[in-house]
């Protein structure tokens, strides 16, 4: 293509990165974007309310000194897999063709028996102590339809995630249920235009140069995105798969010795703990397959060494923000959690939900496993989870959304989300929440307050954060 002057990036910037493309690669993604315009009937739906979606541009370096780029969009683009101009997806639409209709029958059909058990139940509660028995029987039957609807669920996604071949770089290639294992991959992951644009790339022997992923249509019906506007690839799906992509590419990251200006920021320092405040969109923790990531563990070592993953007491969510406490030997950090374990501790957050919420106050208390990229019900497990407690009570209450305050007694990853999003807890999600509710421009979710004895100084330490929301 011809580049008009603008000078291509010698190497691929980290798709992590937050800011606008440079000239060359704006170019490009404002050339998609008038193409879109100019197809704008036959995709009105992405003028719907909450209709839009993320699209991308990738340039490329061809053998021989071309240059060019490649477009992708996330997801389905007018209800097909396919789209002339695009790259293609990264599974075998006609293979998955052969399996998913039936699937999706025996899911339907499951799902109708529940419904049907679950109705019959309710009825039997009504009738009253004298249908005991009847009762038992039925919740029995349900809690069987239940499992074997988690189970062809299951199943079915492990089918469909092991059609999805990712390459990297190396060229090597990775199945998606081998890339998250041992959980199952989230919804989504693989379908986002990043994945696609780079796996084309890959598979054609073509140079990735610049990345450039932008919001166009409608948006959210929260309102947090804007037409137009470019987004950095997102942690919960990408954040492991692009990570396994790039090995074998030399990737521009950010400076180690210089964090960017949203880096965490130290509040408290001594010998033996850090009480950090985490900013949105940093991960506390680097992913498995990317030690060196950016984030509060890696960005932290630069001053502080002797800092290992298990030096955090608590992980917070990559979109959430706030106070972190962390341990820097093993005596500290055990008789930490004995505190927050006994109750003596208190790490206090605060979130916008995305609903009413009824009742004023009360305790959420639900096992909890698979928590990073299981399904909200399949998250709750009553005989292999692990118990989840946190106190909760009403702050304020607006027309669509109500603002609470938790104490988590225990800290599982995305334990808080669990706990506002299941029907077992508050039944709302946390506004923002793309994995458990609706995307937005971030997670509502913030940890305000910490307070705990200094295991050394015996000391009651106390620390607020007001939520930046």
């Amino acid at each position: 293509m011809d580049t008009n002057g603008e000078v291509p990036p010698e190497r691929l910037a980290s798709p992590f990165r937050r800011g606008p493309p440079s000239a060359w690669g704006r170019k490009a993604a404002e050339a998609l974007q008038q193409a879109l315009g100019r197809d704008a009937a036959r995709l009105e739906a992405l003028w719907r309310p909450g209709g839009g979606k993320m699209f991308g541009v990738l340039g490329v370096a061809a053998p021989g000194g071309r240059f060019g780029f490649l477009r992708a969009f996330s997801g389905m683009l007018g209800g097909a897999w396919t789209v002339e101009g695009f790259v293609p997806p990264l599974f075998d639409p006609v293979a998955r063709a052969e399996f998913w209709p039936a699937g999706e029958a025996e899911l339907s059909a499951l799902e109708h028996q529940h419904a049907a058990l679950s109705r019959e139940v309710e009825a039997l509660r009504q009738q009253g102590p004298g249908h005991a028995a009847a009762l038992r029987e039925a919740e029995a039957r349900r809690a069987e339809v239940a499992h074997q609807r988690a189970e062809c669920s299951r199943a079915l996604w492990r089918q469909v995630t092991r059609g999805y071949v990712i390459p990297n770089a190396r060229g090597e290639t990775q199945t998606l249920d081998m890339l998250f294992a041992p959980r199952p991959p989230p919804g989504g992951a693989g379908d986002c235009a990043a994945p696609k644009l780079l796996a084309y790339a890959f598979r054609n022997g073509l140079k990735p140069l610049e990345l450039a992923e932008f919001w166009w249509g409608a948006p959210p019906l929260d309102g947090r995105r804007e037409s137009g506007a470019y987004y950095p690839a997102c942690d919960n799906k990408c954040g492991t798969v692009l990570p396994y992509m790039l090995q074998g590419l030399t990737v521009e990251l950010p400076s180690p010795t210089e964090p960017p200006t949203d880096g965490p920021r130290v509040l408290h320092e001594d010998p033996w703990l850090l009480v950090v405040d985490k900013p949105v969109g940093l991960p506390t923790l680097p992913g498995r397959h990317a030690p060196t990531r950016d984030s509060v563990l890696v960005q932290l070592q630069l001053r502080f060494p002797d800092l290992v993953h298990a030096s955090f007491l608590h992980e917070l969510d990559t979109e959430s923000s706030g106070l972190l406490l962390i341990a820097r030997d093993a005596v500290t950090r055990a008789s930490l959690q004995r505190q927050f374990s006994q109750r003596e501790a208190e790490h206090r957050h605060v979130a916008w939900v995305d609903g009413p919420v009824e009742e004023d106050a009360g305790i959420i208390d639900l096992p909890l496993r698979s928590t990073a990229h299981a399904s909200l019900e399949d998250c709750v497990d009553a005989r292999h989870g692990k118990r989840t407690v946190s106190a909760w009570k009403v702050l304020r209450r607006e027309a669509a959304r109500t603002r609470v305050e938790f104490i988590p007694t225990t800290h599982p990853a995305a334990t808080l989300r669990i706990h506002a999003a299941h029907r077992l807890g508050l039944g709302v999600p946390i506004a923002g929440d793309a994995r458990f509710g609706r995307e937005g421009e971030r997670l509502m979710l913030h940890a305000e307050a910490l307070a705990f004895v200094h295991p050394r100084t015996n000391e009651r330490l106390s620390f607020t954060l007001p939520a930046p929301f």
